[in-house]
């Protein structure tokens, strides 16, 4: 029985094809670090996170292609990937999402399937990129604004969320508590804020500096902020 598995050393693999892959995979690589950054919209740092796509796609190009002809080598992938382990959490499901692009671009292409891959990975882009648009093109944007003030009165601590929102809410078409601490005298709390112009957003901390002296606003960019 096992004489009829095919164990046999793999034939010489092709260098011409590995090396047209990989290019065709590194340029692949590139536009999905383009595309990530332009559409993205998570809070990590997308520069830094798109660089791992071409570290991604080129490595899995170089594996599919070595064990794609040989059952041995492929039962030896299997027992040496059983033993790693990665310990980095994906917090954002939108980079879970490149990362099996990446992959399996760079499956495709290890399997010498090049044309189907770069057709498809193409139609997938434009899908993203028109989602995308379509959200932007509804002129909302999506803010995370960080307050941190410090209380000197017991009074205004039981009234200081509904005072934050009553002016966030004013000024924005969603006014979203995610996070709430009170340390000692300090109080940061942390909303989702989605609005159409700027000008609403320099109104919220406007109106925050002159109701409550001292208070720190920081807001994040989720999305693209028009300039202001």
């Amino acid at each position: 029985m096992l004489e009829n598995l095919n164990l046999a050393e793999a034939p010489p693999l092709s260098i011409v094809s590995i090396v047209v892959n990989l290019l065709v995979g590194a340029v692949i690589a590139i536009i999905l670090k383009f595309h990530y950054k332009k559409f993205g919209s998570t809070l990590t740092n997308r520069d830094e996170f798109s660089n791992i796509f071409s570290y991604i796609l080129l490595t899995t190009v170089l594996v599919i292609s070595i064990v794609k002809s040989s059952l041995a080598l492929s039962l030896g992938l299997v027992g040496a990937l059983s033993i790693v382990r990665f310990r980095t959490p994906i917090k954002e499901p939108e980079e879970l999402a490149y990362l099996f692009i990446s992959i399996a671009a760079g499956l495709g292409l290890g399997a010498n399937q090049t044309i189907p891959t770069i057709v498809s990975i193409i139609i997938i882009l434009i899908v993203i990129s028109l989602l995308k648009f379509n959200k932007i093109k509804n002129k909302n944007k999506n803010i995370f604004i960080n307050l941190e003030h410090e209380i000197k009165d017991t009074k205004t601590k039981k009234n200081l969320i509904t005072q934050f929102n009553k002016i966030i809410s004013i000024n924005s078409k969603v006014c979203d508590l995610r996070r709430f601490d009170v340390r000692n005298n300090m109080i940061e709390a942390t909303y989702l804020v989605n609005f159409e112009e700027s000008e609403q957003l320099e109104n919220i901390i406007n109106n925050l500096q002159k109701e409550f002296k001292g208070i720190s606003v920081t807001y994040i960019d989720q999305n693209q902020i028009p300039s202001i």
